[in-house]
């Protein structure tokens, strides 16, 4: 097969193609702070349905060895401002900010412990993720849109309760393993990302993912995906050009609607 007889190019050279000039025009990572960042995905996430009144946590590794930065308890994810988010010690000790972080922080810490990759964690609880978790059925990535989740989400059929002591943080921290996301039961959703953006994105997603995957199990049997195929669409769903683009995306759309005053 040939174009008008011009020699077919492959895929992998368009894909190449694609990726340098993704690299050039589209959104590059932001001159936001690590907190203006987080207070954009919580509302960004609130906006999609992620806030169940207090519960759920967006976090961010610190600079400093075990310390991360998190937002003071008693927010929800739809009124987090930029100056919401406190630094604490690995004790969950405030080391920079005002109030008191979420006692259900402590599992993140973990996380960063076990996963040096990991900047970012975002835990919430959505509706279609929480009613695919009280099934016992894990996420399915079936589609083109929610092939970031192929193969790199795992499944936790445990609940241990609120997840407030160090023995959930273990179990959680091992469920996870080296996925970036994962499903856990009577529970929600976690993203953990190598950005903020990506966890953003990731979480973002999660939810659209399980509410495809809702949809479909009532109309008929979910079809897998090849595996080789899937694997491709996995990785050029989270290329970082095209990634950080949709946060901006989502990021233009809360200060549409938020105003700048989101990033005080």
């Amino acid at each position: 097969m040939n174009r008008g007889g011009k020699e077919n190019i492959s895929k992998s050279d368009f894909e190449a193609r694609a990726s340098r000039e993704m690299k050039q025009h589209l959104a590059r990572p932001s001159e936001w702070t690590i907190t203006q960042k987080l207070a954009l995905t919580a509302r960004m996430l609130a906006a999609e349905g992620h806030g169940s009144a207090l519960a759920g946590q967006i976090t961010a590794r610190g600079e400093a060895p075990d310390t991360m930065w998190t937002a003071t308890f008693g927010l929800g994810l739809d009124e987090i401002h930029a100056s919401d988010f406190m630094l604490v010690d690995d004790d969950l000790n405030v080391l920079e900010g005002d109030g008191m972080p979420n006692p259900s922080n402590r599992f993140h810490l973990w996380i960063y412990r076990a996963r040096a990759d990991v900047t970012c964690v975002v835990h919430t609880h959505p509706p279609y993720v929480s009613a695919l978790s009280m099934i016992g059925v894990p996420l399915i990535a079936s589609h083109m849109d929610t092939a970031m989740f192929y193969e790199d989400c795992a499944w936790l059929p445990e609940w241990p309760g609120p997840p407030i002591g160090d023995d959930e943080g273990d179990l959680i921290s091992t469920a996870l393993g080296d996925k970036r996301s994962i499903l856990l039961a009577h529970h929600g959703q976690l993203s953990a990302g190598e950005t903020v953006e990506q966890a953003a994105v990731l979480a973002f997603h999660f939810e659209r993912a399980a509410k495809m995957q809702l949809l479909a199990m009532a109309a008929g049997e979910i079809k897998l995906l090849p595996p080789g195929p899937g694997r491709h669409a996995h990785d050029y769903r989270l290329k970082e050009a095209p990634l950080n683009a949709t946060f901006h995306y989502y990021a233009r759309q809360v200060l549409q609607r938020d105003g700048e005053g989101v990033l005080a």
